[in-house]
């Protein structure tokens, strides 16, 4: 089979490798109709993943169809459809059983695996162990390009930035950041009824989809962004501020957007340290949280895809076959200058 492989940084090829097989009872063997490019992708090809090493298959998102299943595999069948998320689960072990799958201990202590410690979805196959408690089917009336994206985008800005900043009926939120996971945010907010979504990033493109996408408002980052800010919601601030960057710079503007009792949701992946101005921040009585997705909203969210409540498909602005792999990174690598949000890669 052809699977985007890593070698190095800065280095991967599209190229052939041994077929994706059964090796455990838990296992079965997806084919690949559709994936995508994440950020920590880049942030690989970067050598910011030392687990991540030379002949590594890329990727941790997908939506394929069954074509081999092992002997304890009972909740899917050869030709089910089925979305392969970022996070594998073994349901049994102490964090699993939490609803914490992303720190698995049987796989290993953290939940995602594809494209980091086992070989990834970039590929015309993939292996996807303890499949039971891993994959979801995927219903007939959502789309391959809807499915994709609830892979990985849409679980991260929803249970990472709205549930984990506890946005609620009447709330303002402002999310700093309107990439693919801000966007997925500013969509899932009305879930929990948020009366003012603020979008701020420095792309122009992206603060017009952010609108799109539901935000009642749209700033331009910048030196006025605090008092941008600070306007629409009386002087007090907001409610919730959802940090969907992973700069320092972008962190502290979140922080300086909360009101007294406020919310902070970190959902940006920082390589750096962040300091914070903790000494104004502890009289505030602010809350940060921050984390990796568990992607246990995936059915809440399957069913608002499916019923039109989420337009999922409106996250995938460029198109591609796995022969032109290499041509989605470059575009995605760029997104400002290409006007990209998330790739679609199919067969």
């Amino acid at each position: 089979m052809k699977a985007l492989v890593y070698h190095g940084p800065g280095a991967k090829a599209w190229e052939d490798v041994p077929d994706a097989a059964v090796q455990e009872p838990t296992d079965v063997v997806v084919r690949v109709d559709t994936t995508t490019i994440c950020g920590t992708d880049l942030h690989i090809l970067r050598g910011d993943v030392a687990a991540v090493t030379d002949g590594r298959i890329l990727g941790h998102e997908a939506v394929g169809t069954v074509t081999a299943i092992g002997d304890a595999v009972r909740a899917f069948a050869v030709g089910d459809r089925v979305l392969v998320p970022a996070i594998t689960q073994c349901g049994r072990c102490e964090y699993c059983g939490r609803g914490m799958p992303s720190h698995c201990q049987t796989v290993g202590g953290i939940g995602w695996i594809f494209g980091h410690l086992i070989d990834g979805t970039q590929a015309e196959l993939v292996r996807v162990p303890y499949a039971d408690t891993s994959l979801y089917a995927v219903p007939p009336e959502v789309t391959d390009e809807q499915a994709i994206f609830l892979a990985d985008s849409l679980p991260t800005g929803y249970e990472v930035g709205v549930l984990a900043g506890r946005v609620r009926p009447g709330d303002t939120v402002a999310v700093v950041g309107a990439g693919a996971v801000g966007l997925a945010a500013i969509l899932t907010t009305g879930l929990w009824g948020a009366a003012k979504v603020i979008a701020v990033d420095s792309d122009k493109f992206r603060l017009e989809k952010a609108l799109e996408f539901g935000a009642t408002d749209a700033f331009e980052a910048g030196p006025d962004t605090r008092a941008d800010v600070l306007g629409l919601t009386d002087g007090l601030g907001v409610d919730v501020a959802i940090e969907a960057v992973g700069y320092p710079e972008t962190l502290r503007t979140a922080a300086s957007l909360v009101r007294p009792g406020g919310r902070i949701a970190n959902i940006g992946v920082h390589g750096v340290p962040v300091e914070l101005p903790m000494q104004e921040m502890w009289i505030q009585n602010l809350t940060l949280t921050m984390g990796l997705v568990d992607t246990v909203s995936i059915p809440t969210l399957l069913k608002m895809v499916a019923s039109g409540r989420i337009p999922a498909e409106r996250m995938g602005t460029h198109r591609f076959t796995f022969g032109e792999v290499e041509e989605a990174y470059e575009v995605f690598a760029n997104a400002a200058a290409n006007s990209a949000l998330k790739v679609v890669i199919t067969p």
